[in-house]
């Protein structure tokens, strides 16, 4: 959520990042003027408590003194009835006011590219050599299929559309990768394992800003008030929500493996065939709390974590600034990191990594010691895959297939698979 003390000191300011964003701006109005009927009403609620009071001791004087307060009671009552009046449309502007924050994106940082869509994303770096192939490079569907590996359509007996059985090495390949990536990030780059529930309740998914406004992409579970997670995210942020951390524990660094569930409702149509966009899919998420000193250099280390697991796979890849027109409801900057698939011959996205300043810990009240003043502070939040697990299935299947329909497996997973290559049987 916004600070709102920021928004009301300077609204033009927040209407030009909702307008970079390709936003109305009259959300922004809607909410100034709520906070000034607000303010109005809050001033007359106190007059009114101020003129009780008053009444109130009028009374008393009055009755001590044997003098007749029957207008005075009737002055009381008319104060009472205006002032419960008054209070309620308080309560509800209140209300309002924070709905429509809690339903408003994130102030952008300002070296975020300007741009409406995709298109104008900025590509910072590549890295790697494409493959090059003497043959017709096959996709992952028709590569896993034929090696055995892959079965859409058994899952799709047992589940539906969008789900997928990962049998003999390719059920193999993925726990390699899951095990290779947490061993890396926790092993090298310092981050502690933490195994997430997949289950959470409504607040922690509000804490990380799914909830209210992507509520349509979330798998409910039905009697219960809980939901299965789009992302680890949501439960591994809110690990210290409400809590109040001690500086000298920042930052703190969480790898954290889990099965994603997602509805996918506003995407039908888009990837359908294959792997690329499932609604139950495995992940190794990142996430870090920082102060808010530290917060952008640990944004851009995270980054560099996650692409050194595509370096250390020999998969080449590009990192993408997300222009403004782009970028999540709830990220401040965002780089997605995208790796190459041949049988596209386009970069598909692996991960995105995002900083959310204080925008998640003023929703889920994480905050951290001042070294300076003691007091709690709002802590700054920082997540990103590293990485989406079936996504780099699918680009060693396509990088790393063989005329013969094999796949070689990248060295540096060869300990975990226990073979170098992935025949047909």
């Amino acid at each position: 959520m916004i600070d709102p003390k920021r928004f009301l000191e300077n609204p033009e300011e927040y209407k030009k990042h909702l307008s970079a964003r390709g936003m109305e701006t009259t959300v922004a109005d809607k909410m100034f003027s709520l906070d000034k009927d607000r303010r109005d009403l809050i001033s007359k609620v106190e007059k009114l408590r101020s003129d009780k009071k008053q009444k109130s001791q009028d009374f008393g004087k009055a009755k001590k003194s044997g003098q007749d307060t029957s207008s005075i009671e009737s002055e009381i009552k008319d104060i009472d009835k205006e002032l419960s009046n008054s209070e309620g449309q308080l309560e509800k502007i209140q209300k309002d006011f924070e709905d429509i924050a809690m339903s408003v994106p994130n102030y952008l940082l300002p070296d975020v590219p300007i741009g409406n869509n995709e298109t104008q994303n900025k590509v910072i770096r590549e890295w790697g050599k494409k493959p090059s192939f003497s043959f017709t490079p096959k996709d992952h569907v028709d590569i896993g299929e034929n090696l055995d590996i892959i079965d859409f359509k058994r899952a799709g007996k047992v589940t539906g559309a969008r789900f997928v059985f990962m049998n003999g090495l390719g059920a193999r390949l993925e726990r390699a990768l899951i095990n290779f990536m947490v061993d890396t990030h926790t092993n090298k780059h310092g981050y502690k394992e933490l195994l997430p529930p997949f289950i959470v309740n409504e607040q922690a998914l509000m804490g990380t800003s799914q909830l209210p406004k992507f509520k349509q992409d979330l798998f409910k579970i039905e009697g219960f008030p809980y939901y299965l997670i789009p992302t680890a995210e949501v439960p591994v942020t809110n690990f210290y929500a409400d809590e109040i951390i001690e500086h000298n524990k920042l930052p703190i660094k969480f790898a954290a493996f889990s099965a994603c569930f997602r509805s996918e409702a506003g995407s039908y149509g888009k990837d359908t065939r294959g792997m690329i966009r499932q609604h139950e899919f495995n992940k190794v998420e990142l996430v870090k709390i920082t102060d808010q000193e530290s917060s952008v250099k640990e944004h851009d280390e995270l980054t560099k974590d996650a692409e050194q697991i595509l370096q250390l796979l020999g998969l080449p890849y590009r990192v993408v600034a997300l222009c403004s027109g782009d970028i999540g409801f709830a990220a401040a900057k965002c780089y997605d990191i995208e790796v190459w698939l041949p049988s596209a011959n386009c970069y598909r996205e692996i991960s995105s990594c995002s900083i959310f300043m204080d925008f998640q810990a003023r929703r889920a009240k994480i905050r951290y010691r001042d070294p300076n003043t003691g007091k709690p502070v709002l802590a700054h939040t920082i997540n990103g895959s590293g990485l989406a697990v079936g996504r780099t299935v699918i680009a060693i299947l396509e990088n790393y297939q063989q005329e013969d329909g094999s796949v070689i497996i990248p060295e540096v997973l060869r300990p975990y698979m226990g073979v170098d290559k992935i025949t047909k049987a």
